[in-house]
């Protein structure tokens, strides 16, 4: 075996390596950021379909990659042209998104504000947010439902509040959870005029928010096109044997394989700076122990 050759087989073989660890990065659920809290899992379905879209993609991009490494002989170009099946439907999906989050914080302004008006009219907070699950907005749907079955689980409502706070992972989730916990341990009638005042503030932080957004929208069509020129030019690229045949060698591939990486990182790049600044959040287990073990006397004290 030549050297090329040589260099080509150990290039391919990091490439499809490489095309692997992408696939299971960019598909892969996240870890949490944090500790959480030890807690029950609260019984939820799977997100089935999702599942079987991340087991369709990395099998369609497997097969991808093979037969254009067959085709080609270029383990770069399989590698890449794998890669792209999964990567380019993601990154599309992180340009055009941005409005999830506003989306969830009006959902949370608009539960509060009928939360608030039950709880004005009389409501037992408890009993509130069990039946809140039934009209709680779509985006926040799931949450709320998870709170009610922990509360009808006979869960201490401090306890299923802080996981409520978990749930919804966010700022503006901790500052609501915050007034349910002095109105669940007050018991006054103040925390309907509260939960009110909160919703007023929210409704400003929405308002906000979608400006912050729009401001955004035109970086991240910008990126999008980036992408779709990028992908139309590869594949016209593709098209020129000519203009394409000095990557043929081993030494071509490596090259190839830099440019590539290097159009990545920076599409990679653009989608970070396109992203939301996380916002710290406050009611978060940094008591480590302590804290699961105060939860776990007030449980043995409700008992």
């Amino acid at each position: 075996m030549s050297g090329a050759g040589l260099l080509a087989g150990v290039c391919g073989a990091l490439s499809v390596g490489g095309l692997l660890l992408a696939a299971h990065a960019l598909t892969a659920a996240e870890p949490p950021a944090r500790s959480r809290r030890r807690k029950p899992r609260p019984t939820a379905r799977p997100d089935r379909p999702a599942a079987l879209r991340q087991q369709v993609l990395r099998v369609a991009a497997a097969v991808v990659a093979a037969v254009v490494w067959l085709v080609s002989g270029w383990p770069v170009g399989g590698a890449l042209a794998g890669l792209a099946v999964i990567g380019v439907p993601w990154l599309l999906t992180q340009f055009s998104g941005g409005n999830a989050a506003v989306e969830r914080l009006e959902a949370l302004q608009e539960w509060v504000r009928r939360t608030s008006d039950v709880l004005g009219a009389g409501g037992g907070l408890e009993q509130t947010l069990i039946r809140s699950a039934r009209t709680a907005p779509g985006p926040i749907a799931v949450e709320v439902a998870t709170l009610a079955a922990r509360l009808q689980a006979r869960w201490p409502t401090s306890r299923a509040l802080l996981a409520f706070a978990d749930d919804l992972d966010d700022t503006a989730g901790d500052l609501v959870v915050a007034a349910l916990l002095l109105g669940a341990e007050l018991r006054g009638p103040g925390l309907a005029r509260v939960l009110t005042e909160l919703a007023g503030s929210l409704t400003e932080e929405v308002t906000m928010r979608r400006k912050v957004e729009a401001d955004r929208a035109k970086p991240r069509a910008n990126a999008r096109w980036l992408l779709l020129i990028t992908v139309a030019a590869s594949g016209l690229a593709a098209l020129n044997g000519n203009y394409l045949a000095p990557y043929g060698t081993g030494v071509g591939q490596l090259v190839l394989a830099v440019i590539a990486g290097l159009i990545g990182a920076c599409l990679l790049w653009m989608r970070q700076l396109t992203m939301p600044a996380p916002s710290p959040r406050f009611l978060v287990d940094t008591a480590g122990g302590r804290q699961t073990a105060e939860l776990e006397s007030d449980e043995v004290a409700v008992r």
